[in-house]
């Protein structure tokens, strides 16, 4: 990578706040101090998602947050004072976990990669944001944790992004225990791919989406269905799928580009998708 210089994000207001830069739209989480995923604060977050899958100009997606925390998960005060509904709660509940479970799904199924960008503590649903995304990069200050255990609320669906980034033993550990792990000790769980300087987070996320950003976006849009689809199926099925993604991947314009330029020793001038 070329020098790495220091820079200062800016902090912005929420609930989701929205900046596009050279194809890399950033999504800022900003309600601190808990930057809590409340109904409102992942309807926001959706629909900002949702509208980047019709823009042809955002190639690369950042989720980072404003304040000292990540994201603390789902707004407990929000969830609590429904328990005074004629149905203690029930509804609003359910409303809660399924707007939860199609905004991850929605970061899974996007078309454009997302790269969460963890400074602080990453939570319960917070940290199912985090292994929702397709890579995370973290500061020495990043934490994670599942900690419904310890309040009488199992993490069961913060676990089920947890249990496709680790181990089971280590998703169970963390699960069982409540315990708060460092960002080592979360990248060698699998939980993040690099950890970096506080002062250097936001540059060196920027690089990484700028390097991604300059790849063929049907070839990554591509690539990111198949490595999901397959991923759910068995190692014939898998090899099938793939090989079927290859041969219509070869047919496309990019790649007779790509590999036309490869071989004739210029830069590859990409189609838009």
């Amino acid at each position: 990578m070329a020098e790495i210089v220091a820079i200062k994000p800016v902090v912005a207001e929420g609930p989701v706040v929205p900046h596009l830069d050279k194809g890399v739209l950033r999504l800022t989480l900003a309600s601190p101090p808990a930057n809590a995923l409340s109904l409102a604060v992942m309807a926001a977050l959706t629909a900002e998602l949702d509208r980047a899958k019709a823009d042809k100009s955002i190639r690369v997606i950042v989720l980072a947050a404003a304040g000292k925390v990540f994201c603390a998960g789902h707004d407990l005060k929000e969830l609590t004072l429904h328990r005074a509904d004629a149905d203690k709660g029930k509804a609003f509940f359910a409303q809660t976990f399924a707007a939860c479970a199609a905004l991850m799904q929605t970061i899974v199924r996007h078309p454009r990669p997302v790269i969460a960008e963890v400074d602080g503590l990453a939570t319960a649903a917070g940290l199912q944001l985090v292994a929702s995304c397709d890579l995370a990069i973290a500061s020495h200050e990043a934490t994670f944790c599942t900690p419904g255990v310890n309040i009488g609320l199992f993490c069961s669906t913060p676990m089920v992004a947890l249990s496709r980034n680790v181990s089971r033993k280590r998703a169970m550990e963390m699960l069982l225990t409540g315990e708060t792990i460092d960002a080592a000790t979360a990248k060698e769980f699998g939980l993040v791919n690099r950890i970096v300087p506080r002062e250097y987070l936001n540059q060196i996320v920027t690089k990484y989406a700028q390097t991604i950003a300059s790849k063929s976006s049907l070839v990554v849009k591509t690539g990111k269905e198949a490595f999901y689809a397959q991923a759910e199926m068995g190692l014939a099925d898998a090899y099938a799928y793939t090989g079927r993604v290859m041969v219509e991947n070869m047919l496309a314009r990019d790649a007779e580009e790509g590999i036309g330029a490869f071989m004739g020793k210029r830069k590859p001038e990409w189609k838009e998708d």
